[in-house]
């Protein structure tokens, strides 16, 4: 298991309570893949770098392991490395 596709993984970390709700984000690019849009079926492998924004609040994900069955957050843990970053407020 070299690849999957992003929103398997998305729901498999536990990042969305359903694949449909990943599939719903990544579609509207809150969801990028080292830097870019992507879609839902796009494969993704260990080392590549995810932005999630949800909200303010923007979630930098390494993707350290796959999996294709979501489990316990224990394990769902340890497919990732994650970087929270500061809310984004206007200059104004």
């Amino acid at each position: 298991m070299d690849e999957m596709r992003i929103d398997k993984w998305l729901w498999a970390a536990r990042f969305f309570k359903t694949r449909s709700a990943a599939q719903e984000e990544v579609s509207l690019g809150r969801v990028l893949v080292d830097g870019s849009r992507a879609k839902p079926s796009r494969s993704i492998r260990p080392g590549n770098l995810l932005e999630i924004r949800r909200g303010e609040e923007v979630f930098k994900v390494y993707v350290e392991g796959l999996s294709h069955t979501r489990g316990p957050a224990a394990v769902a843990q340890k497919l990732s490395l994650i970087h929270i970053s500061e809310p984004t407020r206007p200059l104004y």
